[in-house]
């Protein structure tokens, strides 16, 4: 382990979530305390009920910890380009080291056509010096207490939605076991599930499951182009990307956890173990920019089979791109650190969010630039959402925030639709397709206009958050840059990011989305700062060549990730502390992308704005 420095043990109940650390194989995840303990997994699949869910209630929820007596001080970091996660824990006596890793299959390339997951929870303590006293407790979520199968070096567990099997190298009594260890010995620890969980003859060495599983990761991430700023921070945000994709499917969710509270104490507690569209597209664009591009294929292919099944494009879907469970408030849990209510599902599947069309529109054009060819019942499906954005644009839905009230005609909706068009009318003169390219292209400009001149408020001096009757700062309009809509450098752009800065700014270069006494939700109380809102203000900076601005803004935003390089969905403007569903897509994003942008600029000052290079 490198010279990481401890720090004092969290709290035992409802850990800061800066001292949580995500490992994954692919399917599901698993949240690492800094303390040794899992309070939070889901497994066989991201949006699975929890094994282990004390993050959400400490006395209900279950957790699998290891303790060592006596301990004071604990260090995380992952081995470097994998999901593997090493603790180490100082304490009176000595310094364990606890390696925590989901498996991955023998050669699998992480790539759309590898199933990688081993299905398989793998725990390895190692005494460094002196002697530990050890206690290893296991108690999942609202299952059954483990009993003996073959004797007391493995434990059946039943679940509701399957079976759990947990063998060790020392023998266990039970929920709770106390082992003594001393320097140089080590304590193994598999929990298996599903068919794997009773298969004898699939079972390998702990110690060659977890070089296969390093050897994966390490050839996957092989595949990472990139030099610049913040290098190290950039290359984990890829695997945490990664460990967010579902390795057989494609579909990325927006984050591993679900209920975690953009305020203490609010109500603003979603689920976020499925599949947006909007937050995946721009997952794969990350992908695409640092060299990876099997994911926008296995995404397009996955989002366009979801799309087909019902004709039009939802806001979200589960991992098999089906129809999300329907939204459910908990009221056995509650909550993070009392932060209720705890929501199973997301009643947001149901709403309707125009931006959709342009998010599969711009992975369709990454793809094609790529050198992806388009059937033509692919582009019979692509040309009807372009049609379908066409006719959408000028119709109320619920936006990028998803607000649940009533809809409006939000600006970025429309600039989105503006996008398909584009992107559209790009590919088809690209590959000499069928359709009205020229059409497409004059609604595009149609829109286009109708954003700067009905989205405009002079009294305020600056685009606002909808097209045709005014409304209020939303920082969602420093994309438009982004997406190719509106230039960094337009007036109005430079106008609108001006605004946003000085009145939805937090401090510090913190952005909220929106004014915090204007919430559009109709929930009471407040929220964080987003994370991804700043880095889209980097890319603005960099785009009107403010770039002394935009570095300092860039640096500023890295030095708030986690130790172990991990970024939220929010921050406490007061605190720092972390908010929100972690760790978020969005905001790992967010990083990579303005990590390109400042290299693209420095090596162009006078270039195409860099946050649309790719789109050029």
């Amino acid at each position: 382990m490198t010279n990481a420095p401890f720090a004092p043990l969290p709290p035992r109940s409802y850990p800061p979530l800066e001292d949580l650390g995500l490992i994954g194989d692919g399917a599901g995840a698993a949240l690492v305390c800094r303390d040794g303990s899992i309070p939070w997994m889901c497994v066989p699949r991201f949006d699975s009920p929890p094994i282990f869910a004390a993050l959400l209630d400490d006395g209900r929820g279950g957790a699998f910890r290891i303790d060592m007596t006596g301990a004071r001080e604990a260090r995380q970091e992952y081995v470097p380009d994998t999901g593997v996660l090493i603790t180490e824990i100082r304490g009176e006596t000595g310094r364990i080291r606890i390696t925590d890793l989901m498996t991955l299959n023998r050669g699998a390339d992480l790539d759309e056509d590898a199933l990688a997951s081993r299905r398989e929870l793998v725990r390895i303590v190692q005494v460094v010096d002196g002697s530990a006293e050890l206690l290893v407790s296991i108690a999942p979520f609202g299952r059954s207490a483990p009993v003996p199968n073959d004797g007391d070096l493995e434990w059946d567990i039943t679940t509701r939605d399957g079976a759990l099997a947990l063998r060790s190298t020392a023998s266990l009594a039970g929920a709770a076991t106390r082992i003594a260890r001393t320097a140089g010995e080590e304590l193994h620890l598999v929990l298996s599930w599903g068919t794997r969980a009773g298969r004898r003859h699939l079972r390998r060495p702990v110690t060659e499951l977890r070089e296969q599983t390093e050897a994966t990761w390490r050839r996957w991430a092989r595949g990472i182009a990139y030099e610049g700023p913040a290098e190290a921070l950039v290359r984990r945000s890829a695997l945490t990307l990664k460990m967010l994709d579902h390795f057989e499917n494609g579909s990325i969710v927006a984050a591993p956890t679900t209920s975690l509270p953009e305020a203490i104490g609010g109500p603003r507690n979603w689920d976020y173990r499925y599949t947006w569209i909007r937050d995946a597209a721009f997952s794969v664009y990350a992908f695409h920019r640092i060299g990876l591009t099997a994911e926008s294929r296995s995404f397009l292919g996955w989002v366009l089979d979801a799309v087909g099944r019902d004709g039009h494009p939802k806001v979200l879907y589960d991992i098999d791109g089906g129809t999300p469970a329907a939204e459910v408030e908990d009221r056995l849990l509650e909550g993070y650190r009392g932060s209720a209510p705890v929501r199973w599902g997301n009643g947001a599947a149901d709403q309707r969010q125009h931006d959709v069309y342009g998010e599969i529109l711009d992975c369709a054009w990454q793809w094609h630039r790529q050198g992806g060819r388009l059937s033509p019942e692919l582009w019979r499906r692509l040309r009807g959402l372009i049609d379908a954005a066409a006719g959408a644009w000028r119709t109320p839905d619920h936006g990028i925030w998803e607000i649940r009230a009533e809809g409006r005609v939000f600006t970025y909706s429309a600039a989105l639709c503006h996008v398909a068009l584009d992107r559209g009318a790009r590919i088809a003169e690209a590959e000499g397709l069928p359709c009205d390219a020229d059409g497409w292209r004059r609604e595009a400009e149609r829109i286009r206009r109708a954003i700067l001149d009905e989205a405009w408020d002079e009294e305020m001096g600056s685009l606002t958050e909808h097209v045709g009757d005014g409304g209020s700062l939303d920082a969602s309009l420093l994309a438009l840059p982004l997406r190719r809509v509106i230039p960094a450098g337009h007036p109005r752009m430079v106008a609108t990011t001006a605004a946003i800065a000085e009145r939805l700014g937090a401090g510090d270069g913190l952005l909220y989305r929106y004014l915090p006494d204007e919430s559009p939700d109709g929930l009471e109380g407040h929220e964080g700062a987003f994370l991804l809102c700043s880095f889209w203000m980097v890319d603005n900076l960099a785009g009107q060549g403010r770039l002394d601005e935009a570095h300092a803004l860039f640096e500023s935003l890295c030095d708030r990730a986690s130790p172990l390089g991990l970024m939220p969905e929010q921050i406490d403007p007061g605190s720092g502390a972390f908010l929100g569903n972690h760790p978020q897509a969005f905001s790992h994003v967010g990083l990579i992308s303005s990590a390109i942008n400042l290299v693209r600029r420095e090596a162009d000052p006078r270039g195409a704005d860099p946050a649309v290079a790719d789109s050029v």
